[in-house]
Parts: C-alpha cells; structure tokens; sequence
C-alpha cells in the first residue's frame, strides 16, 4: 500500500484536486494523472526548460518540483494559455514565425517566453534581441537555431508595448 496526500491547487485557473505519492514530481503529476503532455520530460534535471511551467506566476522546471509543493498553489500549463478564441499571442507568434520546429522544447520556450513579457524588469523600455535572448537562457532548443524563436518573442513585445 502506498501513501497518498490529497493536494488541491488552482490548476490553468479551475480548482483541482487530487492524491499524488509524496515522490511524484509535478510534471508526472501533469502527465499522468491529469494528461496534460504540453511540458516534456527532457533532462529530468531542470537543465532544459522543456517541462518549465508557471506556479503562482513564476517559472518553474515541473520535473524538480514535487507533486505535494503545488498545494494551495497556482499553476498554469502551456494548456492554459489558450482560449475558446484560439491560441495565446505568444503562442499564435510562435507559429506565425516559423519558431516551432519539432515542438518538443517548444510549450517550456512558450511558458517562459509568456513570463518573460509578463515580468520585464523595465517596462518603461521596450526589450531588445539581447534581453528576450537572454530571457530565453534556461530553455534548450536542439533544432531551432533560436533565431526564431527571438523572432517570435520581439514580435509579440512591439505589439504589446505602449505606444
């Protein structure tokens, strides 16, 4: 018999609630028992940035984090960007600029992106290639070469700058 702890958290805005082993990390716990397969196992050391979530609006690498730190959290999903109207700017800027490739890295890339613009240090000035680049650090791509990816991100920053 194994142990189990209810957990309940705010999970892409819906309270969830749930029992999880006291080992099982969150990204497990978004897989599967909630099949939510955006975030990707990767490294498994929080070196990648493929499994990166937001918890209470802060990135986070989900395959670090146990399963039982998400009580009384709040955690959004690259599934919880999306809406009834389609997908997220973010997410719309990456497909519009050719930013996916095999798209494995690519929900982690888009939850950091998203935090990135939701938290620029200086939002009096409009970020460069160089900050959205080094905003962008912790998430490895193998086949994007990057270039679009910053593409994409700086797309979505002159849209959502003040005029």
């Amino acid at each position: 018999m194994s142990l189990e702890i209810e957990i309940k958290f705010s999970l892409n805005g819906r309270q969830t609630r749930l029992k999880v082993s006291p080992t099982m990390t969150t990204l497990a716990m978004l897989r599967e028992k909630l099949d939510l397969t955006g975030g990707k196992l990767a490294c498994g050391e929080g070196e990648c940035g493929a499994c990166t979530v937001l918890v209470d609006g802060h990135t986070i690498n989900s395959c670090l984090m146990f399963a039982v730190d998400c009580d009384g959290r709040e955690l959004q999903t690259i599934e919880g960007l999306a809406t009834d109207a389609g997908l997220e700017i973010v997410q719309q800027a990456f497909v519009d600029h050719g930013a996916i490739q095999c798209g494995y890295c690519m929900p982690g890339m888009i939850m950091q992106a998203r935090y990135l613009l939701d938290h620029n240090p200086d939002k009096g000035r409009k970020m460069t290639r160089d900050d959205i680049a080094r905003g962008l650090e912790g998430n490895v791509c193998r086949c994007s070469g990057y270039t679009k990816v910053v593409d994409a991100v700086a797309a979505v920053v002159l849209e959502e700058s003040p005029s």
